[in-house]
Parts: structure tokens; C-alpha cells; sequence
């Protein structure tokens, strides 16, 4: 069994999430570093946000080694779902169960070593650290704000969203 727990998953806010992407010529988009994996099911309909990666929740027990060996390369994976109350983080934690598992030695993050990381100035292991985040608030508080924004925001339908979730 993990020890890998709820509580030791961080978060990011919309606003940090949104400041990632980057300015090109045709759009802003999300840097290579970074992946976003939505994992609302039928609820995914009316809008994502660019350059997320959609894996319903249903798909997620033969999918996760998957994304694991896809991501691999990646410095931060955020999970979300509608309000990233229960399939995000569920997800993140499925996620970083299946990180350990298949690679001990890898390098993650967690909320508990980021901590200790933030005290201890100018220790910090060699190698790639991989952050796994989950959104806060999920795609309804990101659509509140970033909805209407084509920039970060793609395939949104206001008249699904005008009443909340």
C-alpha cells in the first residue's frame, strides 16, 4: 500500500494556472513542461482549457501507467475535474500511486517535501522533480473567469455554464 495520501496534494489557482501559458504568434499555449489532464466525464462538455489532455474518470485504471510513461518528461501535471473535489484529486493521487510504483526512484514532488524543500536553502537533490498539482475550484471556477477567454479557454458555451455547475 502507498503512503501517498489526500493530504499531501498541492494545489494551484486558476490565476497561477493562467500566467503558465505563453505568448505565441498564433495563440497563448501551455509550455511543453506542462500537462493538463481533465478528467471530468460526460460533464466535459461546453469548453476545456487549451492544451488539456481529457482522460474520463471511467478510464482511468487502464490509463493511468499510460500517462505515467507519456509524462514522464513533464515538470508539473495538473489534474482537474468539474470542482476538483473528488475525481482531480483522486486522479492526482491514482497518479502519483502509479509513479511510485512503476519507477521507486523516481523524482515527485509532494506537498510534505516541497515544504521541507522551501526551508532548507540550497539543498535540493540532483535529477528531474515532477510536480503533480490539482486545480482548485476545477474547470467551474476556471470557466467563471477564463471562459469567454479564446486564449485560454476552448470550445465554451456560455448558455451550458451561465447557471454554474
Amino acid at each position: 500500500m502507498s503512503n501517498i495520501t489526500l493530504s499531501d496534494l498541492t494545489y494551484i489557482s486558476r490565476e497561477d494556472l493562467a500566467s503558465q501559458f505563453k505568448n505565441s504568434p498564433s495563440a497563448p499555449q501551455l509550455p511543453d513542461k506542462i500537462a493538463i489532464i481533465d478528467v471530468r466525464d460526460s460533464d466535459h462538455i461546453g469548453g476545456h482549457i487549451r492544451g488539456s489532455t481529457w482522460v474520463p474518470s471511467n478510464e482511468l485504471d487502464y490509463k493511468t501507467p499510460e500517462l505515467v510513461r507519456n509524462l514522464k518528461d513533464k515538470e508539473v501535471v495538473v489534474f482537474h475535474c468539474a470542482l476538483s473535489q473528488q475525481r482531480g484529486p483522486s486522479a492526482a493521487l491514482r497518479y502519483l500511486r502509479e509513479k511510485k510504483r512503476l519507477d521507486p526512484e523516481g523524482k515527485t514532488v509532494t506537498k510534505e517535501e516541497e515544504e521541507v524543500e522551501e526551508g532548507e536553502e540550497g539543498v535540493k537533490e540532483e535529477g528531474k522533480e515532477q510536480k503533480v498539482l490539482v486545480l482548485k475550484g476545477g474547470f467551474t471556477e476556471w470557466q467563471e473567469k477564463y471562459g469567454a477567454d479564446k486564449d485560454l479557454t476552448e470550445g465554451w458555451q456560455k448558455d451550458i455554464w451561465e447557471f454554474g455547475y
